[in-house]
């Protein structure tokens, strides 16, 4: 057995515990790619749960939940009708605790209430002003209006809560100079108003006004300190620093305002209380589990972060989202692992 070294730090971020487990619906997550906690700090839990076919649509929902792992029901199923989904993307609640959902494939960003109630929707396929071409990640400013990520149309755009077009930048192709992108991902506001974007094809993060006016970023294409492969969500804290769930690298990276690494994350992972209860019920299962080598030597393989992440159970594989709450605990969306993990600010 090798030992995969988890976390470096200069930071004191420390994993604190895990929610969540493969579930095809009920106490669980397929292929999680996003969560949002409302202003109760309640989660919900966004379930991509592709491929797209009669028996997974069912999978296709949010999951609402607390972090020490109270499950509190479910909503939404997949499908093209009004409140279902087919790729859904990102998940973000307004100042009213309305939750909104972008949907890559549907062009469009449906409203629920708290409770799961669908309200309305809004979004049409396009080029122009206003419309979309796969929106991958949305996030509110103070005012309550939504930014999104038009991945395709290689551009943000800022609307109203209602869906207006106020304004947009970027596009109208794929480009790698500063103030370009190439497939935009994850999307977050700064404590000041600044606007972080995930640009996943060229591998960076980059910094703007809130009306669009370049300031700089971070990031390079690589696998070492500092560099990116394929970043996707994001999130910032009140200090100004940068999270990165680094898909392509298969890990979190902190970066200080000033663009130093804080920490780089790997995963710490284990078993859930939702997973150890299963475990419980089914005693057959927990004696093989307890039989396996869940930190096998994977030097054979290549050694490359994704083989290892294949195989060692508490790594992050594809991480697609990072949040952060008010008391300083950082979720990290482990989508292939069908898990939240949690981790916290030491003081």
């Amino acid at each position: 057995m090798t030992t995969i070294s988890t976390s470096t730090s200069t930071s004191n971020i420390v994993y604190e515990h895990t929610v969540g487990f493969q579930a095809n619906q009920g106490r669980g997550f397929n292929n999680p790619v996003d969560l949002a906690l409302d202003s109760r700090g309640v989660m919900f839990v966004l379930n991509r749960a592709g491929p797209e076919n009669a028996i997974r649509l069912p999978y296709k929902r949010v999951t609402i939940c607390t972090a020490e792992e109270e499950y509190l029901g479910e909503f939404g199923t997949g499908g093209t009708g009004k409140g279902e989904f087919w790729w859904p993307s990102s998940l973000a609640f307004d100042s009213a605790d309305r939750l909104y959902v972008a949907d890559e494939a549907l062009q469009r960003v449906s409203v629920f209430s708290s409770e799961g109630v669908f309200l309305n929707h809004w979004g049409a396929e396009g080029k122009g002003h206003g419309q979309l071409n796969r929106p991958s990640s949305i996030a509110f400013d103070q005012a309550d209006d939504l930014y999104v990520s038009d991945s395709m149309n290689h551009r943000v755009q800022k609307f109203t809560k209602e869906g207006r077009f106020l304004a947009a930048w970027g596009g109208p192709g794929p480009g790698s100079e500063p103030g370009r992108f190439n497939m935009p991902w994850g999307i977050a506001l700064a404590p000041d108003g600044d606007i972080q974007v995930a640009d996943w094809r060229n591998d960076r993060v980059q910094r703007f006004t809130s009306q669009g006016e370049f300031l700089g970023g971070v990031g390079e294409p690589g696998e070492g300190n500092g560099q990116l492969n394929r970043p996707a969500g994001i999130a910032v804290d009140h200090q100004g620093n940068l999270y990165v769930a680094d898909w392509g690298n298969q890990r979190v990276q902190v970066f200080s305002p000033a663009g130093q690494v804080l920490a780089d994350l790997r995963g710490d992972s284990v078993p859930s209380k939702w997973a150890q209860d299963y475990f419980d019920a089914n005693p057959d299962e927990a004696k093989a589990r307890s039989a396996s080598d869940l930190e096998p030597d994977v030097r054979h393989l290549g050694g490359e972060r994704r083989e290892e992440s294949a195989n060692i159970e508490k790594l992050f594989w594809g991480p697609t989202a990072v949040k952060l709450d008010a008391q300083g605990h950082i979720y990290v969306v482990d989508s292939l692992r069908h898990r939240i993990q949690i981790y916290r600010w030491e003081s």
